[in-house]
């Protein structure tokens, strides 16, 4: 854990308003002044509308961008790198030997992936408050949720097949934005790098600099089964940008906690980052163990072992932020200040001050339902995709029989393409991974829930998890595609006459974890969400709309310069090159240089540089975005933060924090000289002459 004692003073300098290069901005409220203030550069309505049609966000949590007017999209390995293992086999492998489409009918289509492009934003502030006014509790969110699913209905209109509508709460209800994306369902792949350039260093390096990560994916939006034509689209730059030099970044950050209560970090802190921790790091344990049994294992695993050990890295370097007393004793002031504002105005009191203690009573609820709710019915005590098909199946069967703003919130008519893009995947299930996994959750569940608890004993009744997890796998047909269309075409009656074994296990369990769920969303989240608007006010008083809102997985901006930093009283320079990454190469995983590479050796440039470092603000779903000059030019692609960005999540400090990106210069010639791409490098360069 790195500690800052001595940051904190500086840091109370940026409560209520963001300095320096601090901040994920919304494309509608962009910090222009600050931007030309520190750098002369002004963004104009017209370059603001053109990046923002540029970039996309991969729906299951990326970022990328427009490369090409033929839809061409550029984002990272580590983004599609579920989709590579979806489309790869036993007999051919492409998370290890890449995936180059050499012809436009080589290119594939990959079974879950969903591109947005952000095309409008509206205020729907009044709307949502007009909804709730006077409510609490069941009613407050019931209210709530149905006027958002109105608006998204709205928007959507008849074309839910190529527009998707979703209502983006800002400040923690301070505001309520509508944004309208264009969707893109039909996303095939057309080139990646083998895994061992994509994720050279592997976890050791991960979240560390120096690097030398060639971290790319591309792929390609397709309407009517054709290449999507798209006006807007970012060129490349091959020299890059210099040190010292105004760079941007363009994309979907997922979640930070920046303006949370402290209660709320308290639970944080104490509950729920050390547990999912605990949770993880036995979860990479079991997957671990499941690779070793062979090389056809290894490949199944690759995917989810990756995201668990990236997840473990961030979440301890979160937790260490947390625990940090001088980090958390400044977010302390910041709310005493706060609420000491509003004590001196009697408006504001009578409505506001109460706010920080109904958000801790809620929590305390949290802390109190915390497991069984994550267990059943977020569950985790079910992983495996069987079951995630079976919910998807019996709760769509119940909810599109009811009036669309009385729906849960992932089967309303806006959400029902993308429900039904996952339910419908081609993508292959192995019976032998789902049963490991399957056992071991349901381990985890009867642990931390107890043998006493209800759910419990209706799960188990003489069965130990192995075996409910072995009836389960071997007797589904949830395998089959064709009968989740049937199940699906057929709603409730279909789903009552089910003798499937997921399908009865799901709905013996629903009526307790739609109880969870109906508790979590009127205890916690609509109190939350309620005094979360009043406290948004509060501060709207005090700083107006200065200040940057949390990530929420919406289009964000980020402004900084290529710069390093100082680690341990050493200075770390902002770029690596080529010739750093053949002396980091070492013949063994995972500092071992694909072969692809070695052979490509004399045709490269030693002193081209490889990745680069930057201060602008990022989090994670930051991945894959670009990384833009002043004149919206790609000068690299951004794949992660080093070590110290990890705290990132509840604060930023421009001195340590650091976005990692791939040098625009070594992706075109990779796509040269190692890897003999014509067709993609001259669909790139002629974009870049546009």
């Amino acid at each position: 854990m790195y500690n800052i004692r001595g940051v904190a003073a500086a840091l109370l300098l940026a409560a209520g308003t963001a300095q320096a290069a601090e901040g994920m901005w919304t494309m509608d409220n962009l910090p222009i002044k600050q931007m030309q203030a520190r750098y002369g550069f002004s963004p104009t309505p017209a370059w603001v509308t053109h990046v923002q049609k540029s970039a996309v966000r991969l729906a299951g949590g990326c970022s990328g961008s427009f490369v090409s007017p033929d839809g061409l999209v550029m984002t990272n390995h580590h983004c599609v790198n579920a989709c590579i293992q979806q489309l790869s086999s036993a007999s051919s492998d492409y998370i290890k030997k890449g995936f180059n489409a050499r012809q436009p009918a080589d290119e594939q289509r990959c079974p879950e992936i969903e591109l947005n492009r952000l095309d409008e934003i509206k205020d729907v502030t009044a709307n949502v408050r007009k909804a709730t006014a006077g409510l609490d509790g069941e009613a407050y969110s019931k209210a709530q949720k149905a006027e958002q699913s109105r608006l998204e209905a709205e928007c959507v209109g008849k074309d839910k097949a190529t527009t998707r509508c979703d209502i983006v709460d800002l400040y923690h209800g301070g505001q309520y934005h509508l944004y309208k994306y264009r969707r893109y369902q039909d996303v095939r792949l057309v080139f990646a790098p083998e895994l061992a350039m994509a994720f050279f260093g592997g976890d050791p390096d991960n979240f560390n600099f120096p690097r030398y990560d060639l971290d790319l994916g591309l792929l390609r939006a397709y309407e009517d089964g054709k290449p999507a034509k798209v006006k807007d689209f970012l060129p490349f730059s091959a020299n890059g940008a210099e040190a010292g030099e105004l760079v941007m970044t363009v994309g979907h950050p997922g979640t930070t906690q920046r303006l949370l209560t402290i209660a709320q970090l308290e639970t944080q802190r104490d509950l729920a980052q050390p547990q999912r921790l605990f949770l993880s790091s036995e979860l990479r344990g079991l997957l671990t163990q499941y690779r070793s049994q062979g090389s056809e294992q290894a490949r199944v695993a690759q995917s989810d072992l990756f995201g668990v050990e990236n997840s473990i890295k961030a979440r301890k370097g979160q937790l260490e932020a947390l625990q940090d007393p001088e980090v958390f004793a400044f977010k302390r002031r910041q709310e005493t200040a706060l609420r000491d504002y509003v004590s001196k105005d009697p408006k504001l009191a009578a409505d506001t001050a109460n706010a920080w203690d109904e958000i801790a009573k809620a929590e305390t609820v949290l802390r109190n339902i915390y497991w069984p709710h994550r267990m059943i019915e977020l569950g985790t005590g079910f992983q495996s995709d069987y079951f995630g098909i079976a919910r998807a199946l019996v709760r769509g069967a119940a909810e599109r029989a009811k009036p669309n703003g009385d729906r849960l919130r992932e089967f309303t008519e806006s959400a029902l393409p993308a429900a039904e893009q996952r339910l419908f995947s081609t993508a292959p299930i192995t019976p032998d991974y789902e049963r490991t996994k399957l056992a071991w959750s349901l381990t985890k569940l009867r642990e931390y829930l107890g043998t006493d608890d209800p759910n419990v004993r209706q799960l188990f009744a003489k069965e130990s998890p192995e075996q409910l997890a072995e009836r389960l796998v071997r007797d589904t047909k949830l395998g089959d595609v064709a009968v989740r269309k049937a199940l699906w075409a057929g709603g409730a009656d279909a789903i009552a006459q089910s003798s499937d074994p997921f399908i009865q296990l799901v709905a013996a369990i629903d009526p307790a974890a739609r109880a969870l769920r109906k508790r979590y969303e009127s205890e916690v989240d609509a109190v939350t969400a309620k005094n979360a608007e009043k406290i948004s006010a509060a501060a709207f008083a005090k700083d107006g709309t200065g200040t940057y809102p949390d990530a929420t997985f919406t289009l964000r901006l980020s402004y900084g310069e290529v710069q390093g930093w100082t680690e341990k009283g050493k200075p770390v320079a902002p770029f690596t090159d080529v010739a750093g990454a053949f002396a980091h190469h070492t013949g063994y995983e995972p500092f071992k240089l694909a072969d692809s590479w070695l052979a490509a050796k004399d045709k490269l440039s030693p002193t081209q540089r490889f990745n680069f470092v930057s201060t602008n603000d990022i989090i994670g779903g930051n991945s894959g975005s670009p990384m833009i000059n002043r004149n919206g030019e790609i000068v690299g692609l951004v794949f992660d933060g080093n070590i110290r960005s990890l705290g990132g999540a509840y604060w930023f400090d421009e001195r340590n924090n650091r976005t990692v990106a791939v040098h625009s210069g070594i992706l075109l010639e990779a796509l040269d000289k190692v890897y003999g791409a014509e067709r993609v490098l001259k669909e790139l360069r002629g974009a870049q002459k546009r």
